[in-house]
């Protein structure tokens, strides 16, 4: 049989992926898409360095961050509105690299985080009633609302399925690009009685392919609030931002990326001596 030539079906499979979004029940979509994400989350193995400013009221932190196998490792610029010095910044790093009950404390929070993330994926088909509202660019469109039929686990889902909005799917890829959801309801935490979370409150997650078929969260904003019990604000009000990613070996270790932090400049922009370990 004669070769094929893939890279000429290529324009094909993209319209062929369209027609079956629009084709198909918005909600085996979403389970796709979300299915899809989970696979290759699960081999993803890739590492990577890039510029954070994550702007929270109480503790604004602007940011090196890179990701290893055992563990991330932070070379922090400025934390609660104040500069740190380069020595300053280093020797934050050298003293996290020396306490290895931090380091175990960073990655069980991680491992949390992640796991929780899982979560909230896997509830996507389930907690929605899912609508297909077209094409726009290279993404899907589809509205969600909360299911009536759903019954949310615990909290965290419960806030979730709250939500009203919209979420982009990168049709070809079957990758999600955006997710924006605003609280349609208030939450009550145990009847009402620890405290509410108001209606109106926003989420916003935007992600990127930053390299070959692999996507990342770029930014996140989160913006809701509410009261709980003896006047205490429940407040949850973050911009996150992240740019500048730059993948690193897959054996690079923490106590090795270090130098590569240090070479990085200040406020997202690189240093003008080119970093031998980069791949980009």
């Amino acid at each position: 049989m004669r070769a094929i030539h893939w890279w000429l079906l290529a324009p094909l499979a993209g319209c062929l992926a369209a027609a079956a979004a629009s084709g198909q029940d918005p909600r085996q979509f979403v389970q796709k898409a979300v299915t899809n994400e989970l696979a290759k989350d699960e081999v993803d193995h890739s590492h990577w360095i890039f510029f954070e400013v994550d702007q929270k009221p109480e503790h604004p932190v602007r940011q090196w961050v890179a990701l290893t196998s055992n563990g991330n490792l932070r070379r922090i610029i400025q934390i609660d509105g104040q500069t740190l010095s380069p020595a300053q910044q280093q020797q934050r790093m050298d003293s996290y690299l020396a306490d290895s009950g931090a380091q175990t404390k960073g990655r069980k929070s991680e491992a949390h985080d992640d796991r929780e993330a899982t979560e909230m994926l896997e509830l996507l088909p389930k907690a929605f009633i899912w609508t297909n509202e077209g094409e726009k660019g290279t993404d899907t469109v589809l509205h969600f609302k909360p299911d009536p039929s759903f019954r949310p686990p615990d909290l965290e889902s419960k806030v979730f399925a709250a939500m009203e909005g919209d979420m982009r799917v990168d049709t070809k890829q079957l990758r999600i690009a955006s997710i924006k959801g605003k609280l349609i309801q208030d939450v009550k935490i145990w009847g009402g009685v620890l405290g509410t979370l108001d209606s109106g409150g926003t989420f916003d997650v935007e992600r990127r392919e930053t390299g070959s078929g692999i996507w990342q969260i770029t930014e996140t904003h989160v913006h809701i609030q509410g009261h709980a019990l003896i006047f205490k604000n429940i407040s949850e009000q973050e911009d996150d931002v992240k740019s500048d990613f730059r993948e690193l070996p897959a054996s690079i270790t923490m106590q090795q990326v270090k130098n590569d932090l240090l070479q990085e400049g200040r406020d997202g922009e690189r240093a003008s001596a080119q970093n031998p370990r980069g791949t980009k």
